[in-house]
């Protein structure tokens, strides 16, 4: 698949003016999210997925729309699996409801900015390594049978913070409290760092090593660095409107880890079973490619969707007869029903930033 200059171009220039126009929003009157307003986004970036699916397939062929497709659901399978450690995140550091939406939004613009950095490593990787594949193959068989562990032991709403922002808090004076939506705050003619710009270093950093895993499964499934972009950046892009979809319905996924586990070794054999196909190791077959034969993306969509639904749909059964399944602790979404409830969240959390402003003003703080 060839993709020229302009092409890179017109479709990050995209990205960046959806994210600026959302960002727009956000900031032009940040508010606690509905739980319909979050549908119609999610809606919206599914069909924007879709749309841009359909572009790739009219322009470039289906077997490449296929890649993508494949490539989009499994990013956003793996995301929603992310969503967990998100819920654990936002309420570690205590966020408010109508500031959620833009640390969201800033944090997965920091992990997409890092995932194609890892992008452009593993692509020249594989051209230049044919048997990174065995290697990535090997990874997400190891993390598949992981994630089978820690589904049996339970659900772990540990959560550590990533080493990196522990040297921003030793590095960097930081504030007890929120201050709005600032990352920064001048107190008694001394600059702060605030909470909200940790927290949102830690949602990039964290949705990172997610990547971890993901951008292996993705290379399983395409090897053109362009569709694993795309199929990250939209899976990203719709991530935190499903955070707020989702809400407490997280904790109903209780099968959710054993089929993203079934996903990922499927592509590991997947990945193996190409690797073969494409040898260049000396002490296998002399160093010539092994007549073995390949999963074709059609087969793995299929896999891929039969899996996500099997998954969901028992989880949701087994939670209904059982509903001690989905546990009844833990932390939860802020989430708003309806335009009530959202504003009582948005009245506490104004209430909260009005005593903060009262207290830069004692302060000094700008």
């Amino acid at each position: 698949m060839t993709v020229p200059a302009w092409l890179w171009i017109a479709t990050i220039g995209g990205l960046v003016a959806i994210i600026l126009a959302d960002l727009f929003l956000v900031d032009h009157k940040p508010h606690a999210v509905t739980i319909s307003e979050a549908t119609r986004w999610v809606l919206f970036y599914v069909a924007l997925a879709v749309l841009f699916g359909l572009g790739i397939w009219y322009f470039a062929g289906a077997q490449y729309a296929g890649e993508f497709f494949a490539g989009y659901l499994t990013e956003y399978s793996l995301s929603v699996d992310n969503l967990f450690v998100f819920v654990i995140i936002m309420s570690s550091f205590a966020v408010p409801a109508i500031h959620q939406h833009r640390v969201l939004l800033v944090g997965i613009v920091i992990a997409l900015v890092m995932r194609g950095a890892f992008i452009a490593v593993g692509a020249a990787a594989i051209e230049a390594l044919s048997w990174v594949f065995y290697l990535f193959a090997a990874f997400l068989v190891y993390t598949a049978v992981n994630m089978v562990r820690q589904g049996m032991g339970g659900a772990d709403d540990e959560w550590s913070e990533p080493r990196i922002v522990r040297w921003v808090r030793r590095l960097l004076p930081v504030t007890e409290r929120f201050h709005g939506s600032r990352t920064t705050v001048r107190l008694d003619g001394k600059r702060w760092v605030t909470p909200m710009l940790i927290v949102m270093i830690a949602i990039g950093l964290t949705d990172l090593l997610f990547a971890l895993d993901s951008i292996p499964a993705i290379f399983g499934l395409t090897q053109e660095p362009y569709l694993v972009f795309t199929a990250n950046a939209f899976a990203l892009m719709g991530l935190r409107q499903l955070y707020f979809l989702l809400g407490g319905m997280l904790r109903k996924l209780v099968y959710l880890s054993y089929g993203l586990a079934v996903i990922l070794a499927f592509i590991g054999v997947k990945l193996v079973l190409h690797a073969l196909h494409e040898n260049e190791l000396p002490f296998l077959n002399g160093g010539r490619p092994i007549p073995v034969p390949e999963i074709s993306i059609t087969l793995s969509l299929t896999v891929i969707v039969g899996v996500l639904a099997i998954t969901t749909i028992a989880s949701l059964v087994a939670v209904r007869r059982n509903p001690e399944l989905a546990g009844g602790g833990g932390v939860r979404v802020p989430v708003a029903h309806n335009a009530t409830e959202a504003a009582e969240l948005d009245r506490h959390d104004r209430e909260i930033d009005a005593e903060t402003a009262e207290y830069d003003r004692r302060h000094g703080g700008r």
